[in-house]
């Protein structure tokens, strides 16, 4: 069958009441959660990831596409109305988001936020219909050489790309090397790392890393840097006619597709994640744009384009996620781990053994695209009252329900130090400047490289030339020093337009609002 013909099975499946509750419930708590102050799409992913635990796997699957759509989508509220990027791609949102809603338009700047991402979202969810079975076929036919070459493209990129200093994104990666190392070796039944205690002879569970880095340690992290005094939220203005108008349609539809053709690629190979994308989509609005006066002083353009590529980077993810079972990001490094968690690995023979469950989730990609535009344009007051909750209570429930996911992995007290250890690692990292997404990914994709390691080596008697000598390992290591230089030429390009911006525009970003 073709793809199209697999994919209306799969709506099929997702447009069952169940199935399209349960993206409805994903979207709305993925929102709800996305929106508030300082946390991110990963934070978002991790809290919610114990709740998914009763429900069967395509239903799970489903939530989590929801919660991670409505987390990313979240961000673009909490930019514009409060000038707080929860993360880096959403700095470009407040630069312009910001200074629209202090205008009198914050309502024209989340309409078109919501409706780009919307568009964004259903076109790049149509290029992963359309490339991922065609790189999955591929991609059965690869060896354990070539499947360790790709993880090793995966390690390198990923720590070499997340954050600013190549030395701090390995360090995180080596971290999380090690922690994938603690547990019972499966091949020789010895125990490594533990240190005699018998609760890590399981090894550490993601959930609790995640959970310690994203939930507990950035609570840490913005808790110590947060500002006394009530929070200052910009009020929307009501009714329909304050939405766009035809002249911000007019000037709004092209950048849509330009930060989709932007965002989409970006976020199909490792080259720096969705920052890089809407940086480079605000980029080219401004040069674009017939009306540069506006930029820095609320152009609508520049929060049309960053959000269309920052939606479409996050789609763009998924492809080498489900055909490849490579993370390019700490928030698809979590959802491998939701496959995994139901037995089901992420990779080229996932289009072959689960053809129902993954084309269930494309469709519900596009469903959730729709709920998500359906529903936050005429919940956005309520998304305002969240932005009002005081930041003590925010990040004491969050630091609560963080302890409690951790106990109900495996109700062990020992799980919840380990949850309160890792968050002040992830404190500390935050502190000076070390990304957690190399960490995540590191340990998720540890186990898997060196059972890949071990394969390859038994077929080849030892002989280590066989890692570099098959012809597509030896590919992927040339395309990876390719992929380097030209990641790290579009971070320089990044970091120059970044100072250009404070330069020109000096966006506020005060202390419990720095990403």
């Amino acid at each position: 069958m073709d793809s199209w013909s697999l994919l209306l099975e799969g709506f099929a499946t997702a447009l069952q009441p169940q199935y399209l509750m349960w993206a409805f419930i994903g979207v709305f708590i993925g929102t709800a959660v996305g929106v508030l102050p300082g946390i991110g799409p990963a934070m978002t992913v991790a809290l919610l990831l114990p709740l998914t635990y009763t429900l069967d796997a395509t239903a799970a699957i489903i939530t989590f596409a929801g919660i991670y759509y409505g987390g990313m989508y979240g961000g673009s509220t909490t930019s514009i109305l409060l000038n707080t990027p929860g993360e880096s791609a959403s700095i470009v949102t407040a630069i312009e988001g910001n200074k629209m809603a202090k205008l009198g338009r914050g309502a024209a700047a989340l309409a078109t936020a919501a409706i780009g991402s919307f568009v964004a979202g259903t076109i790049a969810t149509v290029g992963l219909t359309l490339l991922a079975p065609v790189l999955a076929n591929f991609a059965v036919s690869l060896g354990p050489a070539d499947k360790l070459a790709l993880i090793v493209v995966a390690f390198i990129t990923v720590g070499a790309l997340m954050g600013k200093s190549v030395s701090r994104g390995i360090l995180s990666l080596a971290i999380g090397l090690f922690i994938g190392l603690i547990g019972t070796d499966t091949l020789s039944g010895q125990q490594r790392y533990t240190l005699g205690i018998p609760e890590l002879g399981e090894g550490i569970s993601v959930v609790l890393v995640a959970v310690g880095l994203f939930a507990v340690g950035e609570t840490l992290y913005v808790a110590a840097r947060l500002r006394h005094g009530g929070v200052d939220v910009i009020p929307v203005t009501k009714g329909w006619r304050s939405w766009m108008s035809r002249d911000d349609w007019r000037r709004s539809w092209k950048p849509w597709l330009r930060g989709t053709a932007i965002g989409f690629p970006i976020g199909t190979i490792p080259a720096g994640g969705a920052d890089v994308a809407t940086f480079l989509s605000y980029a080219a609005e401004r040069k674009l744009s017939t009306r540069k006066e506006e930029f820095g002083h609320g152009a609508i353009e520049g929060v049309a384009g960053p959000e269309a590529a920052n939606n479409a980077a996050a789609a763009g993810v998924l492809v080498p996620l489900l055909t490849l079972g490579l993370p390019t990001t700490a928030t698809a490094a979590i959802i491998l781990f939701a496959f995994q968690s139901y037995g089901i690995q992420p990779g080229p023979q996932l289009f072959t053994n689960q053809p129902a469950l993954v084309w269930a989730l494309v469709a519900s990609l596009y469903l959730g695209n729709l709920i998500l535009i359906v529903l936050n344009l005429p919940l956005v007051g309520m998304w305002v009252k969240l932005l009002q909750i005081p930041r003590p209570y925010l990040y004491a429930g969050i630091l609560m329900f963080a302890a409690f996911g951790a106990y109900a992995i495996r109700f062990n007290v020992a799980d919840v130090v380990i949850l309160l250890i890792i968050g002040v690692l992830g404190y500390f990292m935050r502190r000076y400047g070390i990304p957690v997404a190399p960490l995540v990914v590191g340990m998720i994709l540890g186990p898997m490289g060196e059972a890949e390691l071990r394969k390859a080596l038994q077929l080849s008697q030892g002989d280590m030339s066989t890692l570099v000598m098959q012809p597509f390992a030896a590919s992927a290591y040339g395309v990876l020093i390719v992929l380097i230089l030209g990641a790290l030429w579009l971070r320089r390009r990044q970091t120059r337009y970044e100072q250009h911006l404070t330069e020109t525009i000096a966006v506020p970003i005060t202390a419990d609002q720095e990403v």
